[in-house]
């Protein structure tokens, strides 16, 4: 057995990359996605890489600080991905393992198993015991809080790459509009396609519940995040009530956030960030936890790397696919009629554009 590698240096980069979309919400509004490109080098001469997104742009200085110093933290260690995240987790014990801490060290974890795929020259599914079959997806680049009328023209355009499913945001001022949007979109559509909602934590739990009820009549798919992430309780008491899913889980730091939200029966379905649920390391736990209780699992956001952990999960249910990072890659993903194409390349699948990358990076 060939020794395994050693880290011998990290590099955090801070991009925006311009949307093709830009995304209105009821908590906020992008149109330049913050990332930070991750890439740990080894004495093997193998490069790992990841991405995180840090939600605003003045976040970016900080994460980018942050994984400097744990690349000094971790260099000269093994490149064992669970080790290393155990290790970080002891670091991380006293000021908190969420927020920047966790974001950063998911990049970490990330590349990490990244690496560990390339050595072995599988991709990263295979390494993980699954195989690189199409994973279902749904086109979520845009259809942000725009109006009946552009909402019904953008979802058209969303449909027409091949996808059978797409998103929309709502949480407009009124109930009345929220319904008009999906009606107008589903007119524009048709039956056929699946089409979720996401409310992005903006209602109390009275006005979704009330929401709720108008929309149950309406066709959707989900109903996402209608209240504060983390009251499982309020989701609890919409989710007995509502006809229509419930959908939260993207905001849960780590397993141990997704336990608390499963053990108060606070959703019918459960969505993983790969970033906040802990990178590749968080999600086994998660994919676990998912398939004990028969709670199908989707993604959030990260399509190059969820596509290959949905792959190996019992309970794989949806993609999100949004095409933010492809700017930025010598191959973006495919998506071929709705299905999200894992890469045969060793490990995760992503190669940095260089002369795109400078184009976007912050200096």
């Amino acid at each position: 057995m060939s020794a395994i590698p050693k880290i011998r240096g990290l590099r955090a980069r801070p991009v925006l990359v311009p949307m093709n979309r830009p995304l209105h919400t009821a908590s906020g509004a992008i149109d330049k996605a913050p990332l930070v490109l991750v890439d740990v080098e080894t004495d093997a001469g193998i490069t790992g890489s990841s991405y995180v997104f840090t939600y605003a742009p003045f976040a970016l200085k900080s994460v980018v600080a942050l994984l400097d110093a744990l690349g000094e933290l971790i260099k000269g260690e093994p490149v064992d991905p669970v080790s290393l995240s155990q290790m970080l987790a002891k670091r991380f014990a006293l000021m908190g393992g969420q927020g920047f801490t966790m974001i950063a060290a998911a990049g970490i974890d990330m590349a990490c198993w990244d690496i560990a795929a390339k050595a072995a020259n599988l991709p990263l599914v295979k390494m993980l015991g699954g195989t690189a079959r199409p994973v279902r997806a749904y086109n979520s680049c845009g259809l942000g809080i725009m109006g009946a009328a552009k909402a019904a023209k953008e979802a058209e355009e969303l449909v027409a790459p091949g996808f059978s499913a797409i998103k929309v945001r709502l949480g407009y001022p009124t109930r009345e509009e929220d319904v008009a949007v999906v009606r107008a979109i589903r007119k524009a559509v048709g039956e056929h396609v699946t089409l979720m909602s996401d409310y992005n934590q903006s209602l109390l739990v009275p006005e979704a519940q009330a929401r709720a009820a108008m929309l149950d009549h309406e066709g959707l798919y989900w109903i996402e995040e209608p209240v504060r992430f983390d009251d499982y309780v309020g989701c609890a008491r919409i989710a007995r009530d509502a006809s229509t899913a419930i959908q939260i889980g993207e905001n849960c730091w780590g397993p141990h956030d997704m336990e608390k939200a499963l053990a108060a029966d606070s959703c019918d379905y459960f969505m993983a960030d790969a970033v906040k649920i802990g990178g590749v390391t968080g999600w086994l736990h998660a994919a676990g936890m998912a398939h004990a209780r028969g709670m199908p699992l989707s993604s959030h956001l990260f399509p190059e790397v969820s596509a290959h952990l949905l792959a190996i999960s019992p309970t794989c249910h949806w993609l999100e696919f949004v095409d933010w990072a492809s700017p930025l890659l010598q191959e973006p993903m495919v998506v071929k009629d709705g299905f999200a194409q894992i890469p045969e390349r060793p490990g995760i699948g992503m190669s940095w554009d260089e002369a795109a990358v400078g184009r976007c990076e912050i200096r």
